[in-house]
């Protein structure tokens, strides 16, 4: 009877202690099972939410998920083909940290996947995308943010130790719009934050994107130059409208593909007059229309004449420009990049994305036009100028002259009064003989001594006081309206323009400018004008005029194309080409 006890004591043990501990035991499991799973289904709506295609995989025994997320390079949509993605917001913006760059529409490309493991949804962590920094800066900029000036000097004097959080751009009202992130996931590389509402977007597809100025078309028209057989020497060979050979090129790469015999010499004649008929037919149209520059940080890159009844951009057919892009060899181009970066620079744009040269910049705000130089060319009168040579006493001399020859007349004219007939038809005769010695043996020393007297000028206006760019460019400015170039209420920078225009369109007048913006150089070199030059400048004021006004604009905006904004954005875009954005 104990020993029937005694099992049942063993039996209740089992059955009431030894089972309560086994599922105490299991427990753990199950929760960790039931968490982790809870986990991953959270996890899961939120890559759904997110619109990501990531893989995840649990781990129930250490409670531990494994995610593998895609990673993408990214690139602003088509400002055309995608209008609508490229000026709105994305409908499924991210919500997990580092997706910030899901705010907007993108076009992607899968570049590789990361893998997490976490243990709860806020350890997640979306990987960043790979963008080209001038892409991020030049999107941004086109929808309306404001860079941030002292974000950027901080950026480009600490580099990948920039504070978190620093401001590189902001919305149009002083949101935080492009901000430094924290370098978790970028792998060495910078990273960034972006932030954007539909609200901020300031800027819509008729506005020109970054780096694009429009030059309006002049209200008085430029002098006309014939397309025909003048070429743009030095300049890259193009025709006087910078178009001939691009058809000839055209023209000829036709033939070939279509394998056709070349044409005979009579008729290759024939073409080229129409060719030449064309392009001045094009080139007098484009004259009353405005032209679309693009300016990247080579120069001009791309010119595009505005259709009349187009007002969206872009514009069809550019023009021909070859002869007019910047190069070590063609500094006609560097000037022409320069003014129409110092043109584009206003109160709420900064055309940062050229910089201009030292060179051009220290040119451009020296002076190096002597005011004599200037008073000669009947630019200025005598009265603006200071007293710089030796004045021009031979007017008063021939008055002297003059009255010293009547008092001889008179006087000799007495005597002969007093003479017989006959002498005093041999006196007469004798006096006039006389006469006409002395006026032409005057004459000849009074052309020698006016020769001697221009030389000595012209070296005393060589060493006169030289004038600053921007006194230089208003005097020119008021020449060019006394002549009718320009309207009578032009500014300098309107005036800048219209040469602008003129040079893009024509070569004939972009050589005239260029060769005096080369001799701009030289002056500086050989510290001063030479006689050559200055018979340069007699033989073509109007081109020494416009050349003026575009140093003049130089110079005015040289502190904001050199500024410390531009050139901070110019070297941080240098440094880092592609940015991880999150």
């Amino acid at each position: 009877m104990s020993a029937a006890n005694n099992s049942t004591s063993a039996s209740d043990v089992i059955t009431y202690i030894g089972v309560p501990l086994a599922v105490l035991g299991v427990m753990p499991i199950l929760y960790n099972t039931a968490v982790t799973l809870v986990v991953q289904s959270n996890i899961r709506q939120m890559l759904r939410n997110s619109k990501l295609e990531g893989v995840t995989r649990s781990d129930v025994f250490n409670r531990v998920i494994e995610i593998e997320i895609p990673r993408y390079a990214i690139k602003p949509c088509d400002r055309l083909r995608d209008r609508e993605e490229y000026w709105s917001t994305s409908r499924s913006p991210s919500i997990i940290p580092g997706g910030s760059w899901m705010t907007l529409n993108w076009r992607k490309r899968l570049i590789g996947s990361r893998t997490q493991r976490v243990a709860y949804t806020d350890q997640v962590r979306q990987p960043q995308a790979e963008v080209a920094f001038d892409d991020l800066v030049s999107y941004l900029l086109d929808l309306g943010a404001v860079p941030e000036p002292e974000g950027w000097k901080i950026l480009r004097s600490n580099g990948l130790w920039t504070p978190v959080g620093w401001d590189l751009m902001k919305g149009p009202s002083g949101q935080k719009a492009l901000s430094i992130a924290p370098l978790d996931d970028s792998d060495g590389n910078l990273s960034l934050a972006i932030a954007w509402s539909s609200s901020w977007t300031t800027r819509d597809l008729d506005s020109l994107p970054p780096y694009w100025i429009r030059l309006p078309p002049p209200i008085l028209p430029l002098p006309k130059y014939e397309a025909a057989k003048e070429v743009v020497e030095g300049y890259g060979g193009g025709e006087s409208t910078g178009q001939e050979n691009a058809g000839e090129l055209a023209s000829s790469r036709a033939e070939e593909s279509l394998g056709k015999e070349p044409e005979p010499k009579g008729k290759e004649v024939l073409q080229s007059n129409a060719t030449i008929d064309t392009v001045q037919q094009q080139a007098d149209a484009n004259s009353t229309r405005a032209i679309c520059c693009h300016i990247s940080s080579e120069g001009l890159v791309e010119a595009i004449p505005q259709a009349d009844h187009a007002q969206v951009f872009p514009l069809p057919e550019p023009l021909y420009i070859d002869h007019l892009k910047a190069s070590s060899i063609n500094l006609g181009g560097v000037w022409l990049a320069s003014a129409l970066t110092a043109y584009g620079v206003s109160s709420n744009t900064v055309l940062w994305n050229y910089k201009v040269p030292k060179e051009i910049v220290r040119l451009a705000s020296s002076p190096l036009i002597p005011c004599g130089v200037l008073e000669l060319l009947g630019i200025v009168d005598g009265s603006q100028t200071p007293d710089w040579g030796t004045p021009d006493v031979s007017g008063q001399r021939s008055l002297e002259r003059l009255a010293r020859r009547s008092r001889n007349h008179v006087q000799v004219l007495a005597r002969e009064a007093q003479l017989s007939p006959q002498e005093r038809m041999k006196a007469q005769t004798e006096r006039m003989a006389r006469e006409r010695q002395e006026d032409f043996e005057h004459f000849m020393s009074e052309s020698a001594e006016r020769r001697r007297f221009l030389d000595q000028r012209r070296r005393e206006a060589f060493q006169s006081p030289k004038w600053a760019p921007s006194l230089l460019g208003d005097h020119m400015l008021a020449w060019l309206k006394a002549r009718h170039h320009v309207p009578e209420s032009a500014t300098v920078k309107e005036a800048t323009g219209q040469a602008l225009h003129g040079i893009v369109l024509n070569g004939v007048f972009a050589k005239k400018i260029f060769t005096i913006l080369e001799l701009w150089k030289d002056w500086a070199s050989n510290a001063g004008m030479r006689k050559e030059d200055y018979d340069t400048l007699q033989a073509d004021i109007e081109s020494f005029a416009w050349a003026a006004v575009l140093v003049a604009v130089v110079s005015q905006a040289g502190e904001a194309v050199e500024g410390r904004l531009a050139s901070d954005m110019q070297e941080c875009l240098r440094m880092w080409k592609y940015v991880r954005l999150g």
